[in-house]
């Protein structure tokens, strides 16, 4: 990490965590108000029926507001469906992260497969003059402030009973449109990892 801070402190470039999630019609746990001896049950309805795949980006920069950008697509586990994002959308995402940001990128991700593969490689070495790419080490979601992102959204749609998948994925929207304009937030889940972007 002290590497890509060196970087992006040499380049002016931008800091970026990316990482992906996902949520099903299960909703995740999460507390709620009841009448005292008297367990809430939320009843739930089309498990199984598909998943709401999310990939965000956590943006840092000194002097500069933090952004969230991210990307959403819905598995309805129809036949030759994509499951989750491939590598051209993960490609796509950081072209549009490089659009908006306006300046070079260090992105910082996890071991992931599909983070991996030799095509992305090849479009890591093909943008080298604006794109610098650092693996998190294997298994280290407490060094990534975008987990801080889906912990967020998953807990603002604990216990939500949808009818059916668009309900979640719009529910997964409002979420995230709004941590687009608190960057407080966002600098937040960067403290939580205990990182910091001074050296």
């Amino acid at each position: 990490m002290a590497a890509g801070k060196s970087i992006a402190a040499a380049t002016g470039a931008w800091v970026v965590f990316e990482d992906e999630a996902g949520q099903s019609m299960t909703p995740p746990r999460a507390r709620t108000w009841g009448r005292r001896g008297s367990t809430p049950v939320v009843q739930v309805r089309g498990r199984g029926s598909g998943r709401v795949s999310m990939a965000g980006m956590a943006c840092y920069k000194s002097g500069q507001r933090s952004r969230l950008i991210y990307a959403i697509r819905e598995c309805r586990g129809r036949k030759n469906e994509p499951k989750g994002f491939g590598w051209r959308d993960y490609r796509d995402l950081v072209i549009r992260a490089h659009e908006q940001l306006g300046g070079p990128i260090v992105l910082v991700w996890d071991n992931l497969r599909m983070h991996l593969v030799e095509p992305l490689r090849e479009f890591f070495e093909a943008n080298a003059d604006w794109l610098t790419v650092f693996q998190l080490p294997t298994y280290a979601p407490d060094l990534n402030p975008q987990e801080g992102i889906w912990s967020l959204v998953k807990r603002d749609i604990g216990n939500l009973a949808a009818a059916d998948l668009g309900q979640v994925t719009r529910a997964v929207k409002r979420k995230l449109k709004m941590l687009q304009y608190r960057p407080e937030v966002i600098d937040g889940c960067l403290v939580g990892t205990g990182l910091t972007l001074s050296e």
